[in-house]
């Protein structure tokens, strides 16, 4: 039992260093956005690339994972994400461009990790409970290195020079990469053809699309992703001017991090909050995280700043957990709970890219950060209206 546990042990800790260390990047990009003179705005620019592979591999990624043995994915996954931090090495700071492809390329490794994190999980297994145990924890490390990578991450990148961050950020990924190693290599499926694969993605999509509950579960998830996304990046330049604290202090990065804090309790507390046969619930605390938003540019205090974000973030995981579970347990019947990440990875990312451009455009046309911010939660107003409009045709 205990050599059986060994792999999954490793799995959980190549995890939790390569998630931390995706969001540790960010915060190195912002600070080297900044020190070469480039408006907060960019950020957004910039976060678009990491989004762009999700959706131009999300047919192939799958494939790939399942074609050849998951522990060999996951080493290519961090090498490729390796590669992205040693491009910030020797590129010029001062292309945007160059930037982008760096961040893009972190963005590769990503979506190339990420199926075959969940998909090694039955490989590991023996039984449906410790299946379900070690979704749980994989879920559980996730959610931790997002907030300690968030937060501390964030701190480290404000205390460093963006080189030693950087530097940090590569040996994270490595470690990760050296975790792979006490994973066994199975054998992945040899007879898989990505043309193939790539038509039935296309062909899954569209099943999920068909059905109301699925559907109405996609576009929320997503509207809550591409909130989050725009949110996070905004923040980072709204923080310091509205509350009047040093862009470089690490401050910044932990006051960010309650948002996760509050995800995290709502997340929790949904199971007791809405009943799952009535998941449509779920939009009245959609409304509630816009609310929120809205008002949240007139915020100057510290504390009460503090406090929305901690709202926010408590809205949004009451918000999006019955969808999740809705959108796994039906799509797991109707083709599949690989195929189901994959599509929703898509359909997220695809929209994080939408908003992200739509918040780089608002700011680049003159309108300040706040007014940038009123106007995400005008876009996220559409999604719910939408969603509205969809719940009524779930009940009937």
């Amino acid at each position: 039992m205990k050599l059986r546990l060994q792999p999954l042990q490793a799995l959980y800790f190549t995890q939790f260093l390569s998630a931390f260390a995706d969001n540790m990047i960010l915060f190195v990009i912002a600070n080297l956005l900044r020190e070469n003179g480039f408006s907060p705005a960019m950020l957004a620019l910039v976060s678009i690339s990491f989004f762009l592979p999700y959706i131009l591999l999300a047919p192939l990624v799958g494939p790939f994972a399942d074609k050849h043995p998951k522990a060999f994915v996951l080493v290519i996954g961090n090498l490729i994400k390796a590669l992205g931090v040693i491009l910030l090495f020797v590129i010029d700071h001062s292309s945007i461009l160059l930037l982008m492809l760096s961040y893009f390329t972190v963005g590769v490794g990503a979506v190339v990790y990420s199926p075959a994190k969940y998909g090694i999980l039955p490989e590991l297994t023996s039984n449906e409970q410790e299946l379900f145990r070690a979704n749980a924890r994989i879920e559980g490390y996730t959610i931790i290195a997002i907030l300690l990578g968030i937060g501390g991450g964030g701190a480290i990148a404000s205390m460093t020079a963006p080189l030693i961050s950087s530097a940090i950020c590569l040996l994270l990924y490595l470690l990760s990469l050296a975790m792979t190693f006490f994973i066994p290599h199975m054998a992945g499926n040899a007879s898989i053809r990505y043309g193939t694969e790539a038509r039935r993605f296309f062909a899954d999509f569209a099943v999920l699309m068909k059905r109301p509950d699925t559907r109405f579960s996609l576009a929320g998830t997503g509207s809550f992703w591409m909130s989050s996304a725009v949110l996070r990046v905004a923040l980072i330049a709204w923080i310091p001017v509205a509350l009047g604290i040093d862009p470089q202090s690490f401050s910044v990065s932990l006051i960010l991090a309650t948002t996760s804090i509050g995800i995290i309790v709502g997340a929790f507390l949904a199971p007791k909050l809405i009943p799952l046969k009535k998941f449509t619930r779920s939009l009245n605390y959609g409304f509630g995280m816009l609310l929120i938003i809205v008002l949240f540019p007139w915020i100057h205090i510290t504390a009460v700043a503090i406090c929305f974000l901690l709202l926010v973030g408590f809205m949004g995981g009451a918000f999006i957990i019955p969808m999740n579970t809705i959108l796994q347990e039906e799509g797991k019947s109707l083709v599949g709970s690989g195929k189901t990440i994959a599509i929703q990875n898509l359909v997220e990312n695809m929209l994080m890219a939408m908003g992200s451009g739509i918040y780089y455009l608002i700011v680049y046309l003159g309108v300040s950060i706040s007014g940038a911010i009123v106007g995400q939660g005008l876009l996220l107003l559409a999604f719910l209206l939408y969603l509205a409009n969809q719940r009524k045709k779930i009940l009937g």
